[in-house]
């Protein structure tokens, strides 16, 4: 009996990531795997006022900031919404107003600075444990990250591979997702996928103990659903009518496979479970932004799922 903890889509959240890497110890799993898209989305600027007084705007409410205890209470309140607190000043704002390339370097810089920060992290806290992270980025993290959790001891980058894990189960791995409206950094159409995905499978050598980590969901699944955008990305019938955008080649690759397990995030509304023929699926969902973590804990036999509960915490 091996005991995995799948968590996904935390989105650069500093409490959703601490909470993860004390997963393990706090629910007795022997496997910490994590889904894709773990940055975030979007650098909040702090805007130097002269002094010690500075002024942020987050989720459209205007903060003044006018000393150090402030300041510090205002990063990690950005930071705990997976967002990255940013130094200026109003000259500066005025040139990334007129220079979007120079907006995404930042962006950027900030990015990779906190996923640093994340491997060094942890290394400090499963140093000596045993315990490893499997990942694999998803649609929404930029290919440089890839290359520093490459650099880390206890991270394992496993896109595009199969692992074999501590517990003799193999598990494919893939970031990727079907086109989104949002032209995101690792998403491609439904033939490229398919590849992809037999690429890995191919290479299998007991496909109904295997283990899929795939960061899109299956089509049709459920776990898939998501509000129908306009023309405009605006919310059909404002977010009340939902529709399936799942992954049509990852569908088929389940039902012709039929692994053990496969474990998906991306859609974070998606949250549940099901089977397509013996395959127990799952999307915990995600709930970042709240500095929750949603995850699943599953109980693995040899050849088969003993018991699985979703968490919340």
């Amino acid at each position: 009996m091996t005991t995995i903890f799948f968590a996904t889509d935390i989105h650069g959240s500093d409490i959703c990531w601490s909470k993860f890497l004390n997963a393990g110890k706090f629910y007795g799993a022997d496997q910490l795997i994590l889904g894709g898209d773990m940055t975030g989305k979007a650098v909040v600027p702090f805007i130097h006022q002269g002094g010690l007084n500075y002024r942020v705007t987050l989720l459209e409410q205007v903060f003044e900031i006018t000393n150090e205890d402030e300041m510090t209470d205002m990063k990690k309140k950005v930071r705990s919404r997976g967002y990255y607190p940013y130094l200026t000043n109003p000259d500066e704002i005025q040139d990334l107003e007129k220079d979007p390339a120079l907006v995404s370097k930042i962006f950027l810089q900030e990015v990779l600075k906190v996923v640093q920060q994340w491997m060094e992290l942890a290394e400090k806290k499963l140093a000596g444990t045993g315990m490893k992270i499997y990942c694999c980025p998803g649609n929404d993290d930029m290919d440089e990250v890839d290359d520093i959790i490459r650099e880390s001891r206890v991270v394992e980058l496993a896109e595009g591979n199969v692992t074999m894990l501590a517990s003799g189960h193999e598990m494919i791995a893939s970031g990727w997702s079907n086109i989104t409206p949002w032209a995101t950094h690792r998403e491609e159409g439904e033939d490229q996928l398919a590849i992809r995905y037999e690429a890995m499978i191919s290479q299998l050598k007991n496909p109904a103990t295997s283990i899929f980590n795939i960061h899109v969901p299956p089509h049709k699944s459920g776990l898939d659903e998501a509000p129908e955008l306009d023309k405009d990305l605006r919310p059909v019938l404002a977010g009340n009518s939902m529709i399936p955008v799942g992954s049509t080649a990852l569908r088929k690759a389940i039902e012709k496979t039929q692994p053990l397990l496969s474990l998906h995030g991306h859609i974070h509304e998606g949250r549940g479970s099901t089977r397509i023929g013996k395959t127990l699926v799952i999307n915990p969902g995600s709930m970042y932004e709240q500095g929750t973590l949603l995850g699943a804990i599953i109980k693995l036999g040899k050849n088969k799922v003993e018991n699985y509960v979703l968490t919340t915490g």
